[in-house]
C-alpha cells in the first residue's frame, strides 16, 4: 500500500486535459510515475519532461506500481485500459490499489472492482470536478467510492491533486456522486444561459448584468467562471460539450435504473444536442448559449 511519496510507485494512465496536470502534481509531490496515454500528444511529453517515465501499455504502467491511477474519456475506455488485453489488471500486483478518476458508469465500476478484488487488488472510484483550472491548480473536488482503510492510505495521493476530498460510500458511490454533480452543473449552465439571453434580447450589457447578479443569490460557479467567457465570445474548452453529453447520458441511465424522472437534465441534454448539431461539440460547455442564440436570432456577447 502507499507509503511516503518517494517510496511509492504510481502507474498513471490517461494524460489528457485533466490527466496531464494531475500527473504533474504527483511528480511535484515526489511520487515516481510510469505514464501511459493512448495517443501521442504534446501533453505526454510535458509529463515526461517533468519526470514521468513513459511506457507502452496500461499493463506496463501497472507493473510494480503501488497505486494505478486512470482517467480516461468514457466507460468503454476505462474497461479497455483496466481490463483489456493489455490492461492494468494483467500487470498490477496483489495488494496494490487502482484508482479510477474517470467519469463512467457506476455499475461497470462495481464490476471492475469485483474483478480486481479477485486478484487481491483494491479499487477506489474517484471522479473529479473542477475542470482544467482545478486540475492545473491542484484544487479538484474528488468524490470517492471504496473501503475506508484503502481511502485513508491513498489520501496523500488525492491531496497532491485536489482539496475537497470525500469518501462517499462503497465502490460506485463516487461515480454516482459525480453524476449528481453533473446534474447541478448542467442545470446551472442552462439557468445561466437563459439569464444572459434575456439580458441580450433586452439590449442590456451582458457583462454588466453578470457583475450585478453574480454576487447575490443568483451567484454560481457557472456564472462567475463561464458567464464572462460567453460575454467575450470565448468558447475554448475547460470541459467539452461532447463530454458533458456523455455524462448526461450516464445520468439519465442511472435515473432510469432507479425509475427517477429528471426533466431538467433531459432538457439540458436536448439543448446540448442543438449545440452539437451546430458543430460545436469540442467547444466548452459555455457554448450551450448558442442553442438559445439560435432561437433568439441574437448573440449574448458584449
Amino acid at each position: 500500500m502507499p507509503a511516503a511519496p518517494g517510496q511509492t510507485q504510481i502507474g498513471f494512465i490517461g494524460l489528457g486535459i485533466m490527466g496531464a496536470p494531475m500527473a504533474k502534481h504527483l511528480l511535484k509531490a515526489g511520487y515516481q510515475l510510469k505514464v501511459y496515454n493512448r495517443s501521442d500528444r504534446p501533453r505526454v511529453q510535458e509529463v515526461v519532461d517533468a519526470g514521468g517515465e513513459r511506457v507502452g501499455s496500461p499493463k506496463e504502467a501497472a507493473e510494480g506500481a503501488d497505486v494505478v491511477v486512470s482517467i480516461v474519456t468514457d466507460t468503454p475506455d476505462m474497461e479497455a485500459v483496466l481490463m483489456g488485453e493489455d490492461g492494468a489488471i494483467h500487470g498490477v500486483k496483489e495488494g496494490a490499489t487502482v484508482i479510477d478518476m474517470s467519469t463512467v458508469s457506476p455499475k461497470v465500476t462495481q464490476d471492475v472492482a469485483a474483478a480486481l478484488k479477485e486478484k487481491g487488488v483494491n479499487m477506489l472510484d474517484a471522479p473529479v470536478s473542477g475542470g482544467d483550472v482545478g486540475a492545473i491548480n491542484g484544487t479538484l473536488s474528488i468524490m470517492v467510492g471504496g473501503d475506508q482503510a484503502v481511502f485513508d492510505e491513498c489520501l496523500p495521493v488525492f491531496e497532491a491533486m485536489g482539496q475537497n476530498i470525500n469518501l462517499i460510500g462503497s465502490n460506485g458511490a463516487g461515480q454516482t456522486t459525480k453524476l449528481c454533480n453533473q446534474i447541478a452543473v448542467a442545470v446551472n449552465n442552462m439557468a445561466m444561459a437563459e439569464a444572459l439571453m434575456l439580458a441580450a434580447a433586452s439590449d442590456l450589457d451582458v457583462q454588466k448584468v453578470i457583475d450585478a447578479i453574480s454576487g447575490g443569490a443568483a451567484g454560481s460557479w457557472q456564472l462567475s467562471n463561464l458567464g464572462s467567457r460567453i460575454a467575450a465570445g470565448d468558447f475554448e474548452p475547460g470541459f467539452m460539450v461532447y463530454l458533458q453529453q456523455k455524462d448526461l447520458r450516464l445520468v439519465l441511465g442511472a435515473a432510469n435504473d432507479v425509475k427517477l424522472a429528471l426533466p431538467a437534465v433531459s432538457m439540458a441534454h436536448q439543448f446540448f444536442n442543438i449545440v452539437e448539431r451546430a458543430g460545436c461539440s469540442e467547444e466548452g460547455t459555455q457554448a450551450l448559449i448558442k442553442a438559445y442564440e439560435a432561437q433568439a436570432g441574437k448573440e449574448a456577447r458584449v
